[in-house]
């Protein structure tokens, strides 16, 4: 990393004043990495620029929320309309967008007969666990190892747990991840193993007390479950009167237009979406059955308001901002032209990763569905959290050390995201610099 840091005098530095200011001079622990996160100034298209004026193709996307990339013209133009045509930026009451961008969204998320919005995809699974807590009068959940819904004490559990401490694969432990999380929780979660069927059994053994089974249908967005996995979860999740709810944060709009479950073709219980739906702002959703989210109507049962005992109380002033529902509206009607490009650029960028990587006899996958994959050092097929910890995670930092050295920004050892705007140029220059990497080896 010695070169790469002396690239980064600017970012270095100014991390030492943010320490100032921050715990760790961060505002969220995954914005850090080893020796010091790269400190950005300005983005446009596929690119972003840091602090020292070094610019790299962006494959973090902001953790795939970009999917029309930084600064595009369309999204400028939605916000500026919404501010010139309301006058305002905020309400704080109903308005017609609410409406036009749920009709939107159950045109390909029909399992959403009704929905809620949320200000971050985590409110929408913590939303969505106390629905169907509600709903099922069973406060228990069930969820898989190596997944991961949010930074609330209820589901930072087994997210990315030590394997030697972490108990039997077919039976994990419930593992805390992170300083804070009290036994309360760890009692009351059930951790599964993903695309195992010894999961059935726990489900079976604690069908009286879990009300709800929360997972990735696409774990971290690149592991995805077998299908014969997720037919019978459905099934058997029916049987048993537990609420079945798909996180697909990352996966709505990245995988395909109808996320997992369309991919899939099963319809969950319950969704929470979040990412591309912003474009770039904090925006959460939970859609499901009427029935589940007709608990959290503020007239129920002849009751009305906050007093009443019989509502699951959800509110949020900036819930249903207008100018993030008009960003995320304008992100959704420029990928129902340009979704299925997004897709053929990431095929074709795993496709010669892969090549290069072969030709110097080193196994690695790319491992995803639709605009987003991960770079795997294994030959072992990876379908879950412990067996994707047998990968070369020593070989993968080494190659990230060497693309951000080259302009290539992906996170160390993070998923590649891209965009509508990532086209030949950029798959050219992300080649380019892996063969160099290779060649030096």
């Amino acid at each position: 990393m010695g070169r790469l840091i002396k690239r980064m005098n600017q970012s270095l530095a100014y991390m030492d004043r943010a320490k100032q200011v921050m715990p760790g001079g961060v505002t969220a622990n995954i914005k850090y990495f080893e020796p010091h996160p790269i400190v950005m100034k300005k983005g446009h298209g596929a690119y972003l620029t840091d602090v020292d004026d070094n610019e790299y193709v962006d494959y973090l996307l902001s953790y795939g929320s970009l999917m029309l990339g930084h600064g595009h013209p369309v999204i400028k133009h939605a916000i500026q309309s919404q501010l010139d045509t309301s006058g305002t930026w905020l309400f704080g009451t109903p308005h017609e967008l609410e409406a036009d961008f749920g009709e939107k969204l159950k045109q390909y998320f029909p399992s959403m007969e009704l929905l809620r919005y949320t200000n971050s995809g985590t409110e929408a699974t913590l939303l969505a666990l106390r629905l169907a807590a509600t709903y099922t009068g069973k406060h228990k959940i069930a969820k898989f190892e190596g997944h991961y819904h949010g930074g609330y004490d209820q589901v930072l559990l087994s997210v990315d747990p030590d394997v030697n401490e972490a108990g039997p694969a077919e039976e994990p432990l419930s593992v805390p991840a992170s300083k804070g999380v009290g036994a309360y929780h760890q009692d009351h979660t059930v951790i599964l193993p993903f695309n195992h069927s010894y999961a059935f059994e726990l489900l079976k053994h604690h069908r009286d007390e879990i009300g709800v089974v929360v997972l990735e249908p696409i774990q971290s967005g690149f592991i995805p479950a077998q299908k014969v996995f997720m037919e019978e979860l459905r099934r058997l999740t029916k049987d048993l009167g537990i609420v079945l709810l798909f996180d697909e944060v990352k996966t709505g709009f990245r995988i395909g237009m109808g996320g997992a479950q369309g991919y899939y073709g099963i319809e969950p219980d319950l969704t929470a979406l979040g990412k591309v739906i912003g474009a770039g702002f904090p925006m959460g959703v939970v859609g499901g059955k009427r029935e589940i989210l007709m608990e959290s109507a503020p007239v129920k049962n002849n009751a009305t308001n906050l007093s009443s005992k019989g509502v699951l109380f959800h509110s949020g002033t900036y819930n249903g901002h207008p100018m993030i529902l008009a960003a995320g509206l304008a992100t959704i009607q420029v990928l129902e032209n340009e979704f299925d490009f997004v897709v053929m650029q990431t095929n074709e960028l795993k496709q010669q990763l892969e090549r290069l990587f072969a030709t110097k006899g080193i196994a690695m996958q790319a491992i995803g569905i639709g605009a987003m994959f991960n770079i795997v050092f294994t030959e072992e097929k990876v379908t879950n959290y412990r067996e994707y910890q047998i990968a070369d995670f020593r070989l993968r930092k080494d190659l990230d050390a060497h693309l951000l050295k080259e302009g290539i920004y992906a996170k160390p050892c993070n998923r590649y995201s891209l965009s509508t705007q990532h086209g030949e140029k950029e798959i050219e220059k992300t080649v380019t610099a892996v063969t160099g990497f290779l060649n030096q080896m």
